[in-house]
């Protein structure tokens, strides 16, 4: 049993001792009344008070929890608005020689993303005469942080200034292996390019020639995007085996 003491003008309840009690009585002292609760009375004053606590938690939650989904939805717009960062590694095919930058092809996969709607960034990293042991010395530099996608075309530069095709080979699986630890998807565009795509020096790409390798690379750029909407961990390579030239 507990005593309760309630002022008899403000009729406010608060706890007193166990003394001066009497069994089933009110008993005044000092304005004062004293009441005696049975045990449903205690428990329905336990009920009432849990009750108001969970209307005030559900009252904050009412205001937080939106405040909070909010923030979220903020958040993931910030990150599908990013752009998707591609960079494209390569000597003078990249870079554009006889069509330049504009008319090579990681402008024009630039374009045919944007057509999709994709928000794509395309850096052209092409720097023309280098072989893959000159693409791998700069690959850290030239791959910035952020860089969602690398476009590796190693070109044939190896085999005209003679360096054997296992150093070649090597030097490709290297900078895979260190994009790949960034986190970075790669690929490896390697084919054989028919002569009709070339100019008339049979080593550099005509505009067609640059149309046909974007138009080869986006459905694999698509499949990357694929993959990270579903949250499906990658392949080991998104590339394809490279052939020796």
């Amino acid at each position: 049993m507990l005593s309760f003491e309630v002022s008899a003008p403000q009729g406010l309840l608060a706890f007193v001792g166990q003394g001066e009690r009497r069994h089933g009585r009110l008993r005044f002292a000092n304005g004062k009344r004293f009441v005696r609760l049975t045990s449903d009375e205690i428990e329905g004053e336990k009920l009432r008070a849990v009750h108001a606590l969970q209307t005030a938690i559900a009252r904050w939650l009412g205001r937080a929890v939106p405040v909070a989904i909010a923030a979220l939805m903020c958040a993931s717009a910030a990150v599908n608005a990013a752009p998707l960062r591609i960079v494209a590694i390569g000597a003078s095919n990249t870079h554009g020689f006889y069509v330049g930058n504009e008319g090579a092809y990681p402008a024009q996969l630039q374009a045919l993303l944007r057509a999709k709607g994709i928000d794509a960034q395309v850096t052209n990293a092409g720097v023309p005469l280098e072989t893959t042991g000159m693409m791998l010395r700069r690959i850290d530099k030239d791959v910035p942080e952020g860089t969602d996608i690398v476009i590796l075309e190693p070109g044939g530069n190896d085999k005209r200034f003679l360096v054997p095709p296992q150093w070649r080979a090597a030097n490709i699986a290297e900078m895979e292996r260190r994009l790949r630890a960034r986190s970075i998807n790669v690929i490896v565009y390697d084919e054989w390019i028919p002569l009709r795509y070339r100019t008339l020096d049979f080593i550099h790409l005509t505009h067609e020639g640059h149309a046909m390798i974007a138009a080869a690379l986006l459905p694999r750029v698509m499949e990357i995007l694929d993959r990270r909407r579903n949250d499906v961990p990658p392949r080991r390579n998104a590339s394809r085996p490279a052939p020796t030239r």
